[in-house]
């Protein structure tokens, strides 16, 4: 741990939060001198920083310099020791060595009641107690006390006499969100971001991904779609092109989620195997099934989907709807072989009726039957009566409708068919052929 004199030093403090807030600074303040002790202070009548007690901080700085923890505590233990003749600017400003440097060993709960003790002090230059209440904000930020880091962060404003500075106003939004306060947080954030672009600034990506998170919890899609926007054109990340598609997807505009997953498709930016499913399953129900078949077929080549049988039956679902039977149908053999009942059986045994193969489709209707566990067991007997009625086989092909009409689902259809059989023969008898 290095410090530096007549100067503030910032140590990087990741809050771990859900919506992933953002990386903030804790401001600590070192020892001062004279000068830069009397600029410190604004309107309060401060007592001077003798210059023993300087001298006693500088020995303890450069003992921490040096990575002496242990020697530059020692020290600050002496000097407390004396601490009934000390003033409350000295005693502010040993308290704060202490949380700096408990702070640096990470023992965080150690700093949090020395930078407590600073401001329990008075009276202290305003400025330096700003800064302290400020790191303890953030502290309490990092411990999830998060009531404690909004009373922290009221003080602070309390002591100020100008416009509250958006980055505070973040990490209190922060707080409230922790705390699911969430209509206190976002009128924080709203304003915090607004100011900020109209001083000519971007704002931190993290505002905006606590903002995001914010109108989701309070149940407002399409200020949650807004922000997405927004974060897409700053910032072009796959995850945010893959969450606009998504909160499309939440507000029924298929179209527009189609449209930006295409876009994020083409970038490069569709890279996981749920996400690829998903750009496929919109192709197929957006009337673009021969896309959804060919991203499938591509996908599983190269790995990144599983020839496994939820991936297979949709491959082969969007050729037949493409009016792609050929290709279709090798694929449909690949999943019903992989399938426990019989009803991708029937639907291959359809695939093969339309493309007129009469003898494939009636092994594989025999399959079905043989499989069972069908949604509409009349099916593979009604493919079975085409496709024997095809091959001339006319009694085996009226059996096969005979038995279509036992249940209910086909029994219509099959009549209907075996009429049309029964006139077909008649004709064909009367004609001699």
């Amino acid at each position: 741990m290095r410090l530096t004199t007549l100067s503030a030093l910032f140590f990087s403090v990741l809050l771990t939060t859900s919506a992933k807030v953002s990386v903030l600074t804790l401001a600590v303040v070192l020892p001062v001198d004279a000068t830069a002790q009397e600029a410190e202070r604004k309107t309060r009548r401060v007592p001077t920083l003798r210059s023993r007690v300087y001298e006693q901080f500088s020995r303890a700085q450069a003992a921490a310099d040096e990575d002496n923890v242990a020697g530059a505590l020692q020290i600050l233990d002496e000097v407390k020791d004396k601490s009934s003749s000390m003033n409350s600017y000295e005693l502010a400003m040993m308290y704060n060595f202490y949380g700096f440097i408990y702070y640096g060993n990470e023992q965080f709960d150690k700093a949090i009641e020395s930078f407590k003790l600073v401001v329990e002090q008075a009276p202290i230059p305003e400025t330096f107690e700003q800064t302290t209440l400020f790191s303890l904000a953030q502290l309490y930020m990092m411990r999830g006390e998060f009531n404690l880091a909004v009373e922290a962060l009221d003080r602070w404003e309390a002591l100020s006499t100008g416009t509250i500075p958006p980055r505070n106003r973040i990490i209190k939004a922060q707080a409230y969100y922790q705390n699911k306060q969430y209509e206190e947080a976002i009128n924080l954030i709203e304003g915090a971001i607004a100011d900020h672009e109209a001083e000519g600034y971007q704002v931190d990506e993290s505002w905006l991904i606590l903002q995001r998170a914010v109108y989701y919890e309070l149940k407002q899609p399409e200020k949650v779609k807004d922000v997405l926007v927004k974060m897409v054109k700053m910032f072009n990340e796959p995850k945010y092109w893959i969450q606009l598609a998504g909160m499309y997807g939440e507000l029924e505009e298929e179209r527009k989620q189609l449209a930006i997953m295409e876009a994020a498709y083409q970038q490069g930016f569709i890279e996981t195997s749920s996400d690829t499913f998903n750009l496929a399953q919109l192709y197929y129900f957006n009337e673009a099934p021969y896309k959804s078949a060919r991203l499938m077929e591509q996908a599983m080549e190269t790995g990144l989907l599983e020839r496994n049988l939820r991936n297979l039956k949709f491959t082969a679902q969007s050729w037949n709807l493409a009016k792609e039977t050929k290709k279709a149908i090798p694929v449909m053999q690949e999943a019903a072989a992989l399938s426990a009942d019989g009803e991708l059986d029937a639907q291959l045994s359809q695939l093969y009726m339309n493309n007129e193969q009469w003898a494939q489709a009636i092994a594989a209707a025999d399959k079905a039957i043989e499989k069972g566990d069908l949604r509409n067991p009349g099916i593979p007997h009604l493919v079975k009566g085409m496709s024997l009625f095809n091959q001339k086989q006319y009694a085996l092909a009226l059996n096969e409708l005979a038995e279509a009409e036992k249940y209910a689902q086909s029994k219509r259809m099959a009549q209907q068919w075996g009429q049309y059989f029964q006139s077909e023969i008649q004709r064909l008898e009367a004609s001699g052929s």
